[in-house]
């Protein structure tokens, strides 16, 4: 059992129609659903093949349907309390799920919420190549960059490398140690709010976005190609959660 924190190790659905949301993304994805006990209540887990890689939860009153991210640290109450004297809004208490682990959740300074999580199993390990249905990437989409980059930095030890995108303005990519966990950008529309933007591995961009549509999403960012990274698109499913679907770029050599 190992930790690793600063990894994005969990996503979540968040809506009002879990059942909904299920029938889109096990059609999409080919994903499973199975009932897992967590204390006194069983949660609906995201199977990708034998692999537990999310789940799905029910939506706060007046909260908009989303994925939500949950980010690996070593202490869930001492991340918590740094977070929120940094600037951050605590949304939820840490508390424990049962005999799972440990979250606590944060809206951060420019307006994103993401879990503060430690499993008591520990986290799932990196791999050389991700498969396709699992989880590749995760980026912030922020209306302030420079705070979100200070607020990170200071808050959970990212380090950053920088991307100049020309016109889209530079791209951070977060590491933990030497690890790349994470990008930021700004948010290219100035009315969007700030969120964590997960990526699934696919094996056709341009199918899965059409076969997203056909199932009720609406494409927001159509296939597009990133050159030595892969080809992506964006989409809000039907329940309206932003997600985008990623087909990596061949392994160099």
């Amino acid at each position: 059992m190992s930790h690793l924190p600063g990894k994005f190790v969990w996503f979540e659905h968040l809506s009002n129609d879990v059942p909904s949301a299920r029938k889109f993304y096990e059609a999409l994805f080919g994903w499973h659903t199975e009932s897992m006990p967590m204390g006194d209540r069983a949660y609906s887990m995201i199977q990708n093949g034998s692999d537990g890689i999310g789940g799905y939860g029910t939506a706060p009153a007046g909260v908009p349907s989303c994925w939500m991210s949950y980010l690996s640290v070593a202490d869930v109450d001492a991340a918590y309390t740094k977070a929120t004297a940094a600037g951050a809004k605590g949304l939820m208490a840490p508390m424990d799920y049962g005999s799972v682990g440990r979250c606590g959740v944060i809206k951060d300074p420019t307006g994103a919420a993401i879990s503060l999580w430690k499993g008591a199993q520990g986290d799932r390990a990196d791999v050389a190549r991700t498969a396709v249905g699992d989880w590749h990437w995760n980026e912030l989409v922020t209306q302030d960059t420079a705070a979100a980059l200070a607020f990170y930095e200071s808050v959970f030890g990212f380090t950053h490398d920088s991307m100049d995108m020309g016109p889209m303005g530079t791209y951070y990519l977060l590491k933990a140690g030497a690890t790349m966990r994470g990008g930021m950008m700004k948010c290219p529309d100035p009315a969007a709010p700030s969120m964590w933007l997960p990526y699934v591995a696919v094996a056709d961009c341009d199918a899965s976005a059409a076969k997203a549509t056909a199932l009720g999403a609406q494409v927001v960012v159509a296939p597009k190609d990133i050159p030595s990274v892969g080809r992506f698109a964006v989409f809000a499913d039907p329940l309206g959660a932003a997600l985008a679907i990623m087909k990596p770029a061949p392994a160099a050599g």
